[in-house]
């Protein structure tokens, strides 16, 4: 998952990702590991992108999956907020012309990485139908 249409996309930047976030139950998530465990499975799937985004591709993954995650933590008790960072991060994909079936497939792949985490995974899930089709 990418926030540039062509390959030369530049690294991520703008406001950095958290890299850890802290479940009710004081269980600390390495989002950064978590990130990058998407990141693979979702290139296993989407091999292309590496061609059509180059070396940064993968950086913006982890980058916007780190977010992702972190906001499925931040709003385990308000769906409606995490639905909203997804619709807002929807439209600025689209606008890169990314599309958008990967996003919801991708929040599907980050529910998985945190098996064993199981309302974190729903909140994941949730946010597939906030993804325009």
């Amino acid at each position: 998952m990418t926030a540039g249409g062509t390959k030369g996309v530049r690294p991520p930047s703008g406001y950095p990702p958290p890299e850890r976030a802290t479940l009710p139950d004081g269980t600390v998530l390495d989002l950064v590991a978590l990130a990058r465990e998407v990141c693979s499975r979702y290139r296993t799937e989407y091999p292309d992108e590496e061609g059509r985004y180059g070396d940064a591709g993968m950086a913006w993954c982890v980058h916007d999956n780190q977010h992702i995650l972190n906001w499925a933590v931040l709003t385990l008790d308000d769906p409606a907020g995490f639905e909203k960072e997804i619709g807002w991060l929807a439209q600025v994909l689209a606008a890169r012309d990314f599309p958008l079936d990967r996003l919801a497939r991708d929040l599907e792949i980050a529910a998985e990485a945190v098996a064993g985490h199981e309302h974190v995974a729903a909140r994941l899930r949730s946010g597939v139908a906030a993804v325009p089709s």
